[in-house]
């Protein structure tokens, strides 16, 4: 196997883990603000609030990854060295 066919797989390796963990992130927080809404219906506003500004937080972190699979994917350091 080459340089480049490494650099596809740790994009492809960077990209997945990243989406799985941001979809098991969101789905545990989405199971506990439905928790938390039942126990207390009148706190239900602010805690959306809170659920969606971390759902952001935890795409964002996601697709910082993407940005640094893309970087690698097509502006590869790796390559030009050999």
């Amino acid at each position: 196997m080459t340089d480049v066919s490494f650099v596809a797989l740790a994009c492809g390796l960077i990209i997945g883990l990243g989406a799985i963990g941001a979809c098991i992130g969101i789905a545990l927080m989405g199971g506990k603000y439905l928790e938390a809404s039942a126990r207390q219906p009148e706190l239900m506003n602010t805690l959306q609030t809170k659920m969606f500004l971390l759902a952001g937080l935890i795409d964002a972190a996601f697709l910082i990854g993407v940005g640094i699979a893309m970087l690698f994917a097509f502006a590869n350091p790796f390559v030009a060295a050999v």
